[in-house]
């Protein structure tokens, strides 16, 4: 699976961002997808996932903020970032899981995102 993430950038406090992944096979196909960040002198972090059934699961410091959705039609998954802090200032990546027997681990390229004060 090839994974392709968009749409970072740099944005002011409290405003948006919606950032893509699109995948190269039907989503339909992947067991689930997820977006992750680092931070510089982080490490990688887990953001949100949505699995093939739809199912959410948020870190707690996005609940509430950031929203994971799938579009089966265009196979991508996007995450709507609102209220958007200094502190989510990272790259993020796009990530996807796929059990077939065995579980293989995929990942996109890395999208950064900077949020000003």
């Amino acid at each position: 699976v090839q994974l392709q993430a968009c749409g970072g950038g740099l944005v002011r406090a409290r405003e948006s961002l919606r950032l893509a992944c699109a995948a190269s096979r039907s989503i339909f196909s992947i067991n689930a997808m997820g977006w992750y960040r680092q931070a510089p002198g982080k490490q990688r972090e887990l953001v949100a996932t949505i699995t093939s059934g739809g199912s959410t699961n948020y870190r707690d410091a996005v609940k509430g903020r950031f929203t994971i959705s799938s579009d089966y039609a265009k196979n991508t998954v996007y995450l709507q970032m609102n209220s958007l802090k200094p502190e989510d200032t990272a790259v993020y990546y796009c990530n996807a899981w796929v059990v077939t027997g065995i579980a293989t681990n995929y990942w996109g390229q890395g999208t950064l995102v900077t949020v000003s004060s």
